[in-house]
């Protein structure tokens, strides 16, 4: 049995359908969660999210719990975003294999690097951020847990996303100078 081009964008289609339903759930909690213990019930910060303890961080400053909170939120908005874009792609069928060097590419892949760069350059700061909490003396929860780990691999594929945008960019001026030439 052979699995033809088709095939493989539906099961991508309802595999990005699932992420991002993961992602916004993820995102909205984390948003839900920070506003709750702020202005609600500073005592959930101990169950702020599965394996997320910050209760050590909200007692040591409420405005250092909002910053770093606040960088997981806009990390999980992020991922969020790019698998929007990814689901509206293949919703809209904007990928044509047979001209795949068109403007609705370009654009859908020139955003997927920015936004890798900047998922990246946050989860970074978030990083740093929770490693400077941690030398003044706050327990803080594993990178992991938080979902700012890998950094380095988000700015590794905005990087990489960026040159292939920049590559059909240019794939599509030499198609354009083909047309204008027959």
């Amino acid at each position: 049995m052979e699995i033809n081009t088709k095939q493989i964008l539906k099961i991508l289609y309802v595999l990005s359908w699932i992420i991002f339903v993961g992602v916004c759930f993820e995102a909205c909690g984390f948003i839900f969660n920070t506003f709750y213990t702020l202005v609600i019930n500073n005592v959930d910060a101990k169950l702020f999210w599965p394996d997320l303890d910050f209760s050590s961080l909200y007692r040591y400053d409420p405005g250092y719990f909002f910053a770093e909170t606040l960088l997981m939120s806009i990390v999980a908005v992020m991922r969020s975003f790019i698998f929007y874009l990814i689901v509206k792609v293949l919703h809209d069928k904007k990928l044509n294999m047979a001209q795949p060097f068109n403007s609705e590419v370009e654009r859908f892949i020139f955003r997927l690097s920015y936004l890798s760069l900047a998922t990246g350059l946050f989860s970074w700061w978030g990083v740093k951020y929770a490693g400077w909490l941690t030398t003044k003396g706050v327990t803080m929860p594993d990178i992991q847990n938080m979902r700012l780990g890998g950094a380095d691999v988000w700015l590794f594929m905005g990087v990489t996303l960026f040159v292939i945008a920049q590559i059909f960019k240019r794939g599509i001026e030499i198609q354009t100078e083909n047309e204008l030439t027959i």
